[in-house]
């Protein structure tokens, strides 16, 4: 492990990280709601696997939404005393809206989601495959700030393979919405296991928290690896051949 890193481990031991500054949540409407929402964010712990969507999430189409969400966009900068008859910010409502929707928070929407096939291991391939240095960026849920880094994963065939190309594509499907690393590590690792029809499957990621950088401690050293490890990856032999291959 590098220098400075917070090693984090499934499933979750209660003790999460130590490094946020509390927030103050703005749906809550009581002193209750805000402090669990402070807890939380202290100690950075998610409360599912699942992302938390309402049921009515997908009610509205994207043209919609972007229309929605442009309009609140220029709410919030004019409470900030921005002048949005400024050239440089007159389109930024329209371009975050968009942004939202149609970019970084496109994986909240399943039809967006990667369609895979699966292909016979005609090569007999028995070892493990491990694809690394998977960029992603993803933004934290508590502050809405970047999450970046690298995923790296890994598989042994159960007679079934997928094309290198979807590995990136389900990471950053599972990237693009708002998130905390520990579920989206799980997340990654459990539609591999789903896809590829094995609970051989191990998956490290390694991020930078602008929330811990840009703010709060504003620590701009450290990154937060998390790991998901399954099947034959729990066995202490197979895990070290797989940290030797991504950090090698």
């Amino acid at each position: 492990m590098k220098q400075n890193e917070i090693l984090l481990n499934f499933p979750p031991n209660g003790n999460g990280y130590a490094h946020r500054n509390g927030h103050e949540s703005t749906c809550c409407q009581n002193h209750k709601c805000e402090s669990i929402a402070d807890e939380l964010d202290q100690e950075h712990i998610s409360t599912s696997c699942h992302t938390p969507l309402r049921p009515d999430a997908f009610a509205l189409d994207d043209e919609t939404k972007i229309k929605l969400i442009q309009e609140h966009f220029r709410c919030i900068m004019e409470i900030l005393g921005l002048d949005l008859t400024d050239d440089s910010l007159r389109g930024t409502p329209q371009r975050v809206a968009k942004m939202y929707v149609k970019e970084i928070f496109s994986g909240l929407n399943p039809a967006n989601k990667p369609v895979i096939k699966l292909f016979d291991n005609k090569f007999k391939y028995g070892e493990m495959l491990v694809e690394r240095n998977i960029t992603f960026y993803s933004n934290c849920e508590h502050h809405f700030v970047p999450i970046f880094g690298k995923a790296h994963v890994g598989y042994i065939s159960s007679g079934k393979v997928i094309g290198l190309s979807k590995l990136n594509r389900i990471v950053q499907y599972f990237a693009r919405r708002p998130q905390v690393q520990e579920r989206l590590t799980n997340q990654i690792a459990l539609e591999l296991q789903q896809v590829l029809q094995t609970e051989d499957v191990a998956v490290v990621l390694d991020a930078v928290h602008m929330c811990v950088s840009s703010r709060g401690v504003q620590d701009v050293h450290s990154t937060t690896v998390t790991s998901f490890y399954g099947g034959k990856f729990r066995q202490e032999a197979v895990k070290n051949e797989f940290l030797k291959h991504i950090y090698s």
